[in-house]
């Protein structure tokens, strides 16, 4: 993560901790036991306060933000004083905003410039809790998130598509729907083949091959019932056609490489290429020469 912010792109953050209270199977970002808040608050204060005013879109990312507890907010307070028009989008697991107050909070010092990604890992919560390394994590979650609807704040639901998921994914675009056709929209991601996932890959690995078929079928039915979905950091030429449109590109600058074959693809602008940090290319990829 870049240790400055380019007024041109859209991913710039502020990287706020290594600590977390998940340690899910595929996570790039592997948790560590550090006391590093202090430190990385004080950095991210310089970084606010020397921002181009015109910062679009600024993320806050970690570990997990929510453990900087009051910081957190005061962290937001000075975003919104050095960078009043600058949109925010938090990542976390959603576990904090299980308290009422503290989604309340988020609200009212963000002032309606924030959205919220929160992981949903399955809609069987014995998967989910597996998925993310902690027992009890997916009545948390369930509950941050309907906290924050109830607040007002926007969330983007994010589907990490792993081997212990895909086959579910249909069935969970419906329980979506029936549980959370509130959020702003849902995410289904192709995963990063680093850190957790590629210590953990024959538990958690899946190719896009394996499960497009079945992604697919989730976006559309999301999509017959008005809910907006979109897909990240798939390449193009492993997706079927009819679900293009719903094709983000969506892995960081700093972190998008494209194959050695897709120097001539036709759709390569189009295209949100691969993760320069995985460690294998996706399997099947077919660049469109014609």
């Amino acid at each position: 993560m870049r240790d400055f912010f380019d007024i041109k792109s859209n991913d710039n953050a502020l990287f706020v901790t290594e600590q977390c209270n998940n340690h899910c199977l595929m996570c790039c970002q592997p948790p560590r036991n550090v006391d590093d808040i202090d430190k990385l608050y004080q950095k991210n204060q310089h970084l606010i306060r020397s921002a181009p005013k015109e910062l679009k879109v600024l993320g806050i990312t970690g570990g997990e933000p929510t453990l900087l507890g009051e910081k957190l907010f005061d962290l937001i307070a000075e975003i919104r004083q050095f960078l009043p028009d600058t949109e925010l989008h938090l990542l976390s697991n959603g576990r904090s905003f299980a308290n009422e107050a503290f989604a309340q909070r988020l609200a009212e010092v963000s002032e309606g410039m924030i959205v919220v990604g929160v992981p949903l890992h399955s809609d069987y919560e014995r998967d989910h809790d597996k998925i993310s390394g902690c027992k009890g994590a997916f009545a948390e979650t369930m509950y941050g998130l309907y906290n924050l609807a109830d607040a007002g704040v926007p969330i983007e639901l994010r589907i990490v598509v792993n081997k212990l998921n895909f086959i579910r994914l249909p069935h969970i675009a419906q329980f979506i729907f029936k549980n959370l056709p509130f959020v702003s929209w849902t995410a289904f991601m192709g995963m990063e083949q680093t850190g957790l996932a590629h210590k953990n890959h024959n538990a958690i690995w899946v190719e896009p091959v394996d499960y497009v078929d079945l992604l697919a079928q989730a976006v559309f039915y999301l999509g017959s019932w008005g809910l907006d979905a979109c897909i990240y950091n798939i390449p193009l030429c492993l997706l079927p056609e009819t679900v293009w449109l719903h094709a983000e590109k969506s892995i960081s600058d700093w972190k998008t490489q494209y194959s050695a074959q897709c120097d001539k693809c036709l759709k390569r602008q189009q295209c949100c290429g691969l993760f320069g940090t995985s460690s294998e290319e996706y399997v099947g990829l077919n660049p469109f020469m014609s």
